[in-house]
C-alpha cells in the first residue's frame, strides 16, 4: 500500500520573547534568543498508509492536537517535514470555520468553500449533509443557538460529505449523543473499507481498539510507543497507573498466540496462580462450550498488611473489546484488612454466554474501585481460552443471548 502521510522528525516550538519588538524582529531575520521556549512536539516521525486507521492517544498536554494541526497545515512545524497525498478532511475543533451568525446551511457553504468544495458541489451535497446531520429545522437557524452536539453533527456531516483520502477526527465526536456517535463511527468504517486513511484522536479506548489498525502513544510531545492497538492501549493504561502510584515496574510482551501481555503493580499482594476450570474440575481448561458453567480460580498471596483488597476480572475478545468486567468493590465484597502472610482463594463463577472465538481474562488487585489509586498486581490477558458452539443453533457475534423467534402467520 502507498504512503499517504509521511511525518519526518517534526517538532513545534512556542517561544516567549521579552517584548513584541523582539518577536517581530525575529520574523524579519534577526537572531534574538527567546526568553523561554516550549516544545509541544519534538522529533516525531511516522507514516500512514492508504486504508490504514491510526489512533493518536496520550494524556492531556501530550501534543496530540498540535500534531494534528501541523498535519492539516493550520500550524507550521518549527523543524521537520510533513508530506500529504490526496484530499484531507479534518474535524479539529468544534465549530471551526463556522460563523455563529450564519445558519447551518450558510455555514456549509462558507466552511465547505474553505475545505476546497465549489458552490456547485456543496449545492449538490446539501441534501445528504442535511439528512446525515439530522438537526431538523435548526439547519436554517444561526449556529450560535446550537448545542455542542448539534455543532458536532453539522461539522461531521460536512467533513464526511465526500469520502476523503485522509479523514482526521480530533475528539469532536465525544460531545455527541450515543446515537450519532454510533452513526458517525459507522461512516468512518465505511470510508476505511473504501480505502480512506483514518487518523483518530480520542480518549475512548474502546473506539481505539475497534477502529484502529495501529496506535501511536504520545507523551510530552514525543512518540513513546507505536504498535498494535491491544499492546499500546494496555501499556498506556499501565503508564497512567504508574504515574498515579509513583513508579511501578511495567513488563510487556506478546505471547506465541498473538495476545499482548502487560503486567504491573507494587506487589503488596500478588496472584500466584490463576486459571479457568469446569465446576468441580481439577484440571485447567483451554476450550469451553457456549452456555456451560465455568470458574476462574485464583490464589492470592498477601505480602504486606493492607487496608483493603479489591479483586477484579475482565473478559475481552480477540480485538480487545471488553465483553464483561467487574470487581469486588462493585459487588460489595471488599476484603478488609488482609494481613501479611495470608493466602486468599478467589473463585469467579459465570455462565459462558459467549460466541465462538478466542477470549482473554485479565485480573487486577487494587485498593479502591479502579487500579489508578493503588494497584498491587494487574495482568492483562493472563488466561486465553477458546469457545466453541456445539449445543445451540448458529449465531453471530460475541454473545449468546438465548433468544428465540416467535412466528404467527395471520390472514
Amino acid at each position: 500500500m502507498s504512503v499517504v502521510l509521511d511525518v519526518s522528525h517534526v517538532g513545534k516550538s512556542y517561544a516567549t520573547y521579552r517584548s513584541n519588538l523582539q518577536r517581530f524582529a525575529n520574523w524579519f531575520g534577526a537572531s534574538i534568543a527567546p526568553q523561554s521556549e516550549f516544545w509541544a512536539n519534538r522529533d516525531v516521525s511516522f507514516q500512514v498508509k492508504q486504508g490504514e486507521a491510526v489512533a493518536l492517544i496520550g494524556q492531556n498536554g501530550a501534543g496530540k492536537s498540535t500534531l494534528l494541526k501541523m498535519i492539516t497545515g493550520t500550524v507550521r512545524p518549527t523543524v521537520g517535514s510533513i508530506t500529504l497525498t490526496g484530499r484531507v478532511s479534518a474535524i479539529l475543533e468544534l465549530g471551526l470555520g463556522f460563523n455563529p451568525e450564519f445558519t447551518g446551511r450558510q455555514n456549509i457553504y462558507q466552511a465547505g468553500g474553505l475545505m476546497g468544495f465549489s458552490q456547485q458541489e456543496l449545492t449538490a451535497l446539501m441534501p445528504s449533509i442535511e439528512e446525515f446531520a439530522e438537526i431538523g429545522e435548526f439547519f436554517d437557524q444561526p449556529t450560535r443557538i446550537y448545542s455542542s452536539g448539534m455543532q458536532a453533527r453539522l461539522a461531521f456531516a460536512l467533513a464526511t460529505a465526500k469520502s476523503p483520502d485522509i479523514l482526521i477526527v480530533d475528539e469532536v465526536l465525544s460531545v455527541g449523543d450515543s446515537y450519532f456517535q454510533h452513526k458517525s463511527f459507522d461512516r468512518i468504517r465505511q470510508f476505511k473499507a473504501q480505502g480512506a486513511s483514518i487518523i483518530l484522536v480520542t480518549h475512548g479506548m474502546g473506539d481505539v481498539r475497534a477502529l484502529s489498525d495501529r496506535v501511536i502513544l504520545l507523551d510530552k510531545g514525543t512518540i513513546l510507543k507505536d504498535g498494535k492497538p491491544d499492546e499500546v492501549v494496555d501499556y498506556y493504561n499501565a503508564m497512567i497507573a504508574e504515574r498515579e502510584n509513583a513508579k511501578l515496574s511495567i513488563e510487556q510482551k506478546r505471547s506465541k498466540n498473538g495476545w499482548s501481555y502487560t503486567e504491573f503493580g507494587n506487589d503488596l499482594a500478588k496472584v500466584e496462580a490463576i486459571d479457568l476450570y469446569h465446576p468441580n474440575g481439577e484440571t485447567p481448561i483451554k476450550v469451553a462450550r457456549t452456555g456451560e458453567e465455568l470458574e476462574i480460580r485464583a490464589r492470592i498471596a498477601i505480602r504486606r498488611d493492607l487496608d483493603r483488597l479489591v479483586i477484579g476480572h475482565r473478559i475481552a475478545d480477540r480485538t480487545g473489546q471488553v465483553i464483561w468486567g467487574s470487581n469486588t468493590w462493585h459487588t460489595k465484597q471488599i476484603v478488609e484488612k488482609p494481613r501479611s502472610g495470608q493466602v486468599l482463594l478467589s473463585t469467579l463463577r459465570f455462565n459462558c454466554a459467549l460466541g465462538p472465538g478466542s477470549y482473554a481474562v485479565s485480573f487486577g488487585l487494587h485498593r479502591d474501585d479502579t487500579h489508578l489509586t493503588e494497584v498491587y498486581h494487574k495482568v492483562d490477558n493472563k488466561i486465553v481460552f477458546d469457545v466453541v458452539n456445539t449445543d445451540y443453533p448458529f449465531f453471530m457475534g460475541t454473545t449468546h443471548l438465548n433468544a428465540s423467534f416467535e412466528l404467527d402467520l395471520v390472514s
